[in-house]
């Protein structure tokens, strides 16, 4: 297929670095785990991510340490410092990466979280995002003191009250409301910075905002829920997107339904930006490449986190498995597994979950190391940088996506190989820019001030 016979032949690749919690890296480049907490360790990474013009550094969230059968996973590093503190430091670091951070609507006050986020967009001069989370975990919540107060059905209802008062409270200290001369009788244009009264079911605030605008007006939505409630939500707020759909097939249907989502809620659709995350192993030779990949799964996978993988489903200590062998004989110890402690994939049906697990290793013949190393599976892009290179121009101009979450395989120096070889190539192939096109997040993206800025006046809450 020729350039010009793709849908969007002309669309730019977007990276950005998403920094994962552990256990996915080669510990024996990081044998002190407090680099995990290091600020020069995360100005290290995001320079190198800033030299190869990547738009933004994503960091997710984890507000409990992980736990495996009641006691602390310590071959899983799910701790990591306050996002916001740390991208007040990267701010003075860098000039142009964008710096998005994960913060949860079920525990955080709207009043005290639109203020933090808007003093890193000032500090950065137009750089921050929000990638906005919400949960019904209790077990989380028990270090709040709130466990379980928020049910299930409710988690979206309560996101939209957050973050449309968030978003009043970022458009209630407007662009023109300070004097720039010394002849006015005050510093703010008066009537200009007027009180925010919200008069929700949940939130209930009279709210005088405190921070100005940066010059990208507010910091930009990410989003990453997948069920229908959840893409819907995105569609409305949205101005970037976080997801798992990255093979060819099911990437372009995914991105083809959340932009028809969107024009739905009265938006063109290509103001959406799609980031599914992946890999990316690239060498000077094919089968340096997928050694490499294979040794950072191997890694990844010790005796430890495989036993573990099936002790989250059977949920009894299983010390004498053999993982050479067969899964258990018998069946889980309960009927229903709890994702209060950090599990995030075994569902919440053991017996369903064992019983596909049976079937899979049967049909395939696997052993327990076998069988996990198959779930465990990362979409990899891996081969030589013209390789990738190329498998990369062809999805972002098919409209399979807008760009990646890529997660470096070593902390703080896995993006080197992506930078200097994989670049490159990319910027060759007209896919990839050659300079940054501006100074804040939105123009990186070519976002207008704000999707929701548009459309908030007519969803008063």
């Amino acid at each position: 297929m020729s350039a010009r016979e793709y849908p969007r032949p002309d669309a730019r690749l977007h990276l950005n670095v998403f920094q994962p919690f552990g256990p996915v890296y080669d510990w024996s480049r990081t044998p002190d785990p407090l680099d995990f907490y290091a600020f020069e360790s995360y100005v290290e990474l995001v320079r190198d991510a800033e030299r190869g013009l990547f738009t933004a550094l994503f960091l997710g969230e984890s507000l409990r340490l992980r736990e495996h059968l009641g006691r602390l996973n310590d071959i899983a590093v799910t701790g990591r410092p306050d996002a916001l503190v740390l991208f007040a430091h990267l701010a003075a670091h860098t000039s142009r990466i964008g710096l998005v951070a994960t913060l949860n609507t079920t525990y955080t006050d709207p009043v005290d979280l639109a203020r933090r986020i808007a003093t890193v967009d000032l500090l950065s001069e137009g750089r921050a995002g929000w990638n906005i989370v919400t949960t019904d975990n209790g077990w989380t919540g028990e270090n709040f003191r709130r466990g379980g107060f928020l049910a299930n059905s409710e988690r979206y209802r309560y996101a939209e009250e957050h973050v449309s008062a968030v978003q009043a409270v970022w458009e209630g200290f407007p662009r023109d409301a300070a004097e720039h001369t010394r002849a006015a009788d005050g510093w703010a244009r008066e009537g200009s910075i007027l009180p925010v009264v919200r008069d929700g079911d949940r939130i209930r605030a009279r709210i005088v905002p405190q921070v100005p605008p940066s010059p990208q007006g507010q910091p930009v939505y990410f989003q990453a829920g997948d069920s229908d409630e959840g893409r819907d939500f995105a569609a409305r707020w949205a101005e970037g997107v976080f997801t798992h759909h990255v093979g060819f097939d099911e990437a372009v249907a995914f991105t083809a339904d959340m932009r028809r989502r969107a024009r739905r809620a009265g938006r063109p659709g290509d103001d959406l930006k799609i980031f599914p995350g992946a890999q990316i192993v690239v060498a000077r030779t094919r089968s340096e490449a997928e050694e490499r990949a294979r040794f950072v799964q191997e890694l990844g996978l010790s005796d430890r986190r495989v036993r573990q993988a099936v002790e989250e489903v059977w949920q009894v200590d299983l010390s004498d498995l053999d993982l050479d062998g067969p899964l258990p004989a018998d069946d889980p110890s309960g009927v229903r597994q709890s994702r209060s402690h950090g599990i995030v994939h075994t569902g919440n049906e053991p017996d369903v979950r064992a019983r596909a697990w049976r079937a899979l290793a049967e049909e395939r013949g696997f052993t327990v190391r076998q069988l996990v190393h198959h779930l465990s599976a990362q979409r990899r892009f891996v081969g030589t940088p013209g390789e990738v290179a190329d498998e990369l121009a062809h999805l972002v101009r098919s409209d399979a996506f807008d760009g990646l979450n890529v997660s470096p395989d070593a902390f703080p120096d896995g993006l080197r190989d992506i930078v200097d070889l994989l670049v490159p190539e990319l910027q060759e192939r007209g896919v990839y820019p050659a300079a940054y096109e501006g100074r804040t997040l939105r123009d990186h993206l070519g976002l207008p001030e704000s999707t929701a800025l548009r459309r908030v006046s007519a969803r008063v809450v």
